[in-house]
């Protein structure tokens, strides 16, 4: 009798203690954190928390008046694991871990795997029954694992859900509810054909300032819209609507809160000891130690918490740069180099290794997408390969190329050339995704319309012309929100876009024209199926930086279908324009960035050219036509 009691009580057994240890419990999360059950007969929540260095640990809450006497935890073992489990404790119960540290402090923490977090400014975790969610996305999930991403359209729309519409009603901070924003936003990329959605801050967080990217809970949806169920319901409805989910992931780095993951049990539990390795001196937070098993297998966990639990499709993960070399952001003393002297960090690199192995294993199609800045080689190789095993990688350097050259005046854009053709020089090195992400719409960096040079209408001709070489490049393609209809301010976590731009012609014109862009390239493999090869994008000039034109082709597997781009980067009109083609026939219009519709000045080009055989940049054949001023002129052969 007494031995069945004993089992009775164990929560956690050996074996998860042991693979915790390991670093290998890809489920710790349904282990570790509030879980509501029954016990004996009687409903609770049982609680379980890593504080290996506390002296005691106990749960505190509304429940007990926050007692830290009332409910003390059990220690299971060396691994540092305690357990409790609680009568009459429910969904929606406020809590926190109070733990008396090594030096006789008694701290209060909210729980790292927490499922759901009071509303800041409150700090306490929340009890919540995931388990009860209700899902209606099997087919999707089903499909999905037969997707070959790299074979596909992939047009991303970056959002962040509290500043994209806020309610007209005055309230203090005007959020939309998870199901409130979900109503609005998938009718908006229904009809802009976006293939995906990437959530910015969803991992709860203090700060609005942040952005979400200093995350105090991991495993909780940012109670700033509501609860998990809405969230879900959120990621259910946009997968309903053919939509795909990217999360921002941050395992980079975390804040110093008193009552977040910062020194947990009174030690640096979660960040490295040595501060030249624990600590980001620029950004004021601490590294995650990447060397310590249970610091691994949380973030590994969580990271699958998220694909597996809410049905989330990809993970970009944030500032992997600062994760991959020691030095990073650092001066000289710092940082300490690793075993064999140099400035890469050997264990975010297994790190990387782990879970991207998991996940690719998972067999479930999800995938995973760095935002990674230097030339660091085979990002998206297998690991099995000598790669960190992410799927798509940010063409950052790509970026910031084409962010320099688009702002400069057209006369200063012929001896910079080659920024806009440079890219395509390192291609096929890695798989890609071009980003013009937030990153580049803050910090008094300019809107995307506003870094554009010449009066008001060029800028918005400019911008068009850019976002159809943007669209035309070989790589999977993500606009932030406001790009699409060239917001003209600055974006702020504070206030919503400026919808109300689009009673302008021009700004209207932009988001019909993106809008065209993006169903241009959905509609168009040569626009996707091969855009890590050469296979896929051939040059026609890449050269004529006199007149500052590009023109290239893309090409599809079967060779049918492939289109011409032809980009005028000036505001002086190139009549009686030759351009080689390869082929004898004819090549039909498909796009006229200005056409009055989009705000153009209406210049009219024939619907389709037929060949003509001459010698023209190294081709046999050529086409001619009037490329009007800051022109994107596209055809179909």
């Amino acid at each position: 009798m007494a031995e069945s009691k004993k089992k009775e009580t164990v929560f956690i057994s050996n074996d998860d203690q042991y693979l915790f240890g390991m670093g290998l419990h890809y489920d710790i999360y349904k282990k570790l954190g509030a879980h509501p059950c029954t016990k004996g007969g009687k409903k609770g929540t049982f609680f379980a928390v890593w504080a290996p260095n506390a002296q005691t640990v106990s749960v505190v809450g509304d429940f007990n008046g926050w007692n830290p006497d009332a409910n003390p935890m059990e220690k299971l073992g060396e691994g540092g694991i305690y357990q409790l489990f609680i009568p009459k404790v429910t969904v929606g119960d406020l809590y926190k871990y109070y733990i008396l540290t090594p030096s006789g402090e008694g701290i209060y923490k909210a729980d790292p795997y927490a499922n759901y977090a009071e509303l800041r400014p409150g700090t306490a975790s929340k009890v919540y029954d995931i388990g009860k969610i209700k899902w209606t996305d099997d087919k999707w999930l089903e499909a999905r694992k037969a997707k070959n991403y790299y074979a596909e359209p992939v047009s991303v729309y970056e959002c962040h859900i509290g500043s994209w519409m806020k309610h007209p009603d005055g309230t203090e901070d005007g959020f939309y509810t998870y199901r409130q924003f979900a109503d609005r936003i998938c009718d908006y990329l229904k009809e802009m054909k976006y293939t995906h959605v990437e959530l910015m801050g969803i991992a709860e967080h203090p700060f609005d300032g942040s952005w979400g990217y200093q995350v105090t809970g991991y495993f909780a949806p940012t109670s700033r819209y509501g609860e998990p169920a809405d969230f879900a319901y959120l990621v259910n409805k946009l997968h309903s609507m053919g939509v795909g989910v990217i999360l921002d992931w941050v395992p980079a780095h975390f804040p110093r809160d008193a009552f977040g993951l910062a020194e947990f049990d009174g030690t640096c539990l979660y960040e490295h000891p040595d501060k030249r390795l624990g600590e980001h001196p620029d950004w004021g937070t601490k590294i995650f130690n990447y060397s310590k098993n249970e610091v691994k297998n949380f973030l590994i966990a969580n990271a699958l918490y998220w694909i597996r639990e809410f049905h989330i499709d990809a993970l970009r993960v944030d500032a992997v740069a600062s994760m991959l070399y020691l030095d990073y952001g650092k001066k000289d003393g710092e940082w300490v180099a690793n075993k064999y002297g140099g400035n890469e960090n050997l264990d975010a690199i297994e790190f990387f290794k782990h879970l991207n192995s998991i996940i690719r294993g998972l067999n479930i199609g999800a995938m995973t997408i760095a935002e990674e800045s230097t030339a660091w080689p085979k990002v998206t190789a297998r690991p099995e390969d000598g790669g960190l095993g992410f799927t798509f990688k940010w063409n950052m350097g790509w970026m910031h190329d084409f962010c320099d050259y688009m702002k400069l005046d057209p006369f200063f854009r012929k001896s910079n050339h080659n920024k806009m053709t440079f890219a395509m020089s390192y291609n096929s090195s890695e798989k890609y995704i071009m980003p013009l992400s937030h990153d580049e719409v803050v910090h008094l960096k300019c809107s995307m319309v506003n870094k554009m040079p010449g009066y008001q209408v060029d800028k918005y001709a400019n911008l068009r012309v850019g976002y159809t070489f943007m669209f035309g490049h070989a790589g999977k393609k993500l606009l932030f929100m406001g790009q699409e209809f060239a917001q003209e301010r600055e974006w702020s976590e504070k206030r919503e876009l400026d919808w109300f731009l689009l009673g302008n012609d021009l700004n209207r014109g932009m988001k019909d024209y993106v809008g065209e862009l993006l169903k241009l390239y959905r509609t168009n493999p040569c626009l996707y199926e091969l855009d890590d090869s050469w296979d896929g994008f051939e040059w026609i000039n890449a050269d004529d930086a006199d007149r500052s034109t590009y023109s290239f082709i893309r090409k599809s597997k079967d060779g049918k279908n492939n289109m011409l781009f032809v980009l005028n980067m000036t505001p002086m009109a190139r009549d009686d324009y030759y351009v080689g083609v390869p082929k004898d026939g004819k090549y039909k219009l498909v796009l006229n960035s200005d056409e009055t519709r989009f705000a153009g000045n209406g210049a009219v080009l024939p619907k389709e050219c037929k060949a003509i055989e001459m010698e023209c940049d190294n081709k046999p054949y050529a086409i001619k036509f009037n490329l009007p001023p800051y022109g994107a002129v596209v055809y179909k052969f």
